[in-house]
């Protein structure tokens, strides 16, 4: 991979497809206009998304050095300058907010101020706020949240406080358990990779994923039963889901705390077959319930 695709890091765009949560959930997908409105907030926040990586890449070039994995990122290794990577990171912020502007009144307004929301917030984040414990994974969390706000914003395609809840419990349960692998890094290696690592414990922090696992868990059933959702849907079934969240919730925690192998939610998305299937059984039974 050249090292400015990889300095984009488009492997994590993944993460984007949350701007398509409101689309899908609303029933809309098969309808041309929001879907290309969502393809716009989507290619709009990579490319917001990847301006933040770079300048995270920027700001953590020497402790990324010291990281097993991370000394390979193009700044760390030496094959982009510091110069090249600003460059880059101003024209990707720029096509960030740029890109909205497709978009008809008020969709266009709304998507750039949640784009430009999700860049302030994030550029506090990388030059200051993520030193502080907890206000990290807080931070990490909106930024899924806002995501999906994006999508709903670009196809105005009201979001409802479900998606909302369940999104912000399940990043935050994603970056619980990243930042599970940094502390296990540090017991074992004793490489602090962030300065506020020495924050959280082991201890801590496994009862934090299971406490967030248990919330969301019970919040997702309390969804599927809810008398709104199912007259929403047409159909009482949609507790028949929670079988692929419990699942799934299961196998990432055996990742987390057995395995130690969770670092990159985007890894393991592209890599595990058992995330893979319990998500992809997930998207069909909602898809055959909504669209069928």
């Amino acid at each position: 991979m050249p090292p400015v695709i990889k300095l984009l890091r488009p492997q994590q765009w993944l993460k984007n497809l949350f701007v398509f949560m409101p689309l899908f959930f609303s029933g809309n997908m098969l309808h041309i206009v929001p879907a290309l409105a969502s393809v716009i907030a989507f290619l709009s926040f990579s490319a917001a998304a990847s301006a933040i990586y770079a300048l995270n890449d920027l700001i953590d070039v020497e402790a990324d050095r010291l990281h097993p994995t991370k000394r390979f990122r193009p700044i760390a290794a030496g094959l982009i300058s510091p110069v090249t990577a600003i460059a880059t990171l101003v024209i990707l912020a720029a096509v960030a907010i740029a890109l909205p502007m497709m978009l008809p009144q008020p969709a266009a307004l709304y998507t750039i101020i949640i784009i430009g929301a999700y860049l302030i917030l994030n550029i506090a984040y990388t030059l200051w706020l993520k030193q502080f414990a907890l206000i990290d994974i807080f931070i990490i969390a909106l930024g899924f949240v806002l995501r999906v706000a994006a999508g709903g914003a670009a196809a105005l395609i009201p979001v409802s406080h479900w998606i909302i809840i369940m999104t912000f419990l399940l990043a935050l349960f994603l970056a619980l358990c990243k930042r599970r692998d940094d502390i296990s890094l540090y017991r074992n290696e004793g490489k602090k990779m962030r300065r506020n690592i020495d924050k959280y414990n082991l201890s801590y922090i496994n009862q934090a994923i299971t406490m967030v696992a248990t919330i969301m868990l019970v919040s997702y059933i309390m969804y599927t039963l809810s008398p709104e959702v199912e007259a929403r849907f047409g159909t009482n079934l949609v507790y028949v889901t929670s079988i692929f969240v419990l699942a799934g919730l299961l196998r990432y925690m055996q990742l987390a705390t057995v395995y130690d192998r969770t670092g990159s939610p985007t890894r393991i998305l592209l890599h595990d077959r058992f995330i893979q299937i319990t998500v992809l059984a997930w998207l069909l039974t909602f898809a055959a319930i909504i669209y069928c």
